[in-house]
């Protein structure tokens, strides 16, 4: 076994929902002691419908939101993960990377300057070399140097998903939080940021936690899967252990929910739909 980047145990978040004139307030337990571990160079994949707390737990990784119990290792270090005022080294230790990359960059700053930000904040490094930084990261992620100047309007999706990775990896995280990062592109274009992502991980020994709902993307990047369903993780175990022989209800129905993508799986559905609208 690798060396664990991240561990949780226990985790657990608690939401109180105010009362009205004649309502009590209520407590919505949004997580509910969810345990999982995470090795270098690996991806655990989240899954779980919407509102499953897949979410909620990939904020807390990312220290954004406290939890109200459990315990989280960084790197083996404990994270003080109750009050969420973890210290800048952790901090910089795990990024994340959300769906829609267009909301997460500043539409009147430059691409190279949203690159050199974490760094002019973090480091002490010279203004030449953040932008050498900058732009070497452009080509890692499959940019070229004259995007280094232009605005975030003036790429595709696809384009500003690779710029959001970029500016994720600047300051040498251990580990990324993939927040749906593929759902909102094309097919094609999902893809080829699939392919990205696993060759990064490869070169900087990255760990990766991927929140999905798509089956077909987790099958493909995951080495491990946990399933969460209101809460809790109600599956774990190897992708090939949790595809091939799903043992809780509801990961059977979410399997079975999910068409399959291969091409005989496709061919029949064609040709059933085409019996559906054939004429008695």
């Amino acid at each position: 076994m690798g060396a664990k980047v991240l561990e949780g145990r226990d985790i657990k978040r608690d939401y109180i929902v105010p009362g009205g004139l004649f309502r009590q307030p209520k407590v919505v337990h949004a997580v509910k002691g969810v345990s999982f571990s995470v090795e270098k160079g690996k991806t655990l994949a989240i899954v779980g419908e919407s509102g499953c707390g897949k979410s909620t737990l990939a904020r807390i990784i990312t220290l954004i939101d406290p939890a109200t119990a459990g315990e989280l290792y960084l790197d083996g270090k404990k994270v003080d993960i109750a009050t969420g005022r973890p210290g800048a080294e952790l901090r910089r230790k795990v990024q994340i990377v959300f769906q829609n990359p267009y909301g997460s960059l500043n539409p009147r700053q430059k691409i190279g300057d949203a690159l050199m930000e974490p760094l002019a904040i973090n480091t002490d490094m010279s203004a030449a070399d953040r932008k050498a930084r900058a732009m070497d990261m452009l080509r890692k992620v499959g940019l070229e140097t004259v995007h280094y100047g232009r605005y975030p309007h003036m790429f595709s999706g696809g384009q500003r998903q690779r710029i959001a990775i970029a500016r994720a990896l600047m300051l040498n995280p251990q580990l990324l939080v993939l927040d749906e990062p593929v759902s909102a592109l094309d097919l094609s274009v999902q893809a080829q940021v699939l392919n990205l992502l696993s060759d990064l991980q490869d070169e900087f020994g990255l760990a990766y936690v991927f929140i999905s709902h798509d089956l077909s993307v987790v099958r493909y990047i995951a080495d491990d899967v946990m399933v969460m369903y209101f809460g809790e993780a109600v599956e774990q175990g190897s992708r090939e252990e949790v595809f091939a022989h799903p043992k809780h209800g509801y990961t059977k129905t979410l399997f079975a929910a999910t068409p399959r993508a291969d091409v005989e799986s496709i061919r029949t559905r064609l040709a059933r739909r085409a019996r559906e609208r054939a004429p008695a």
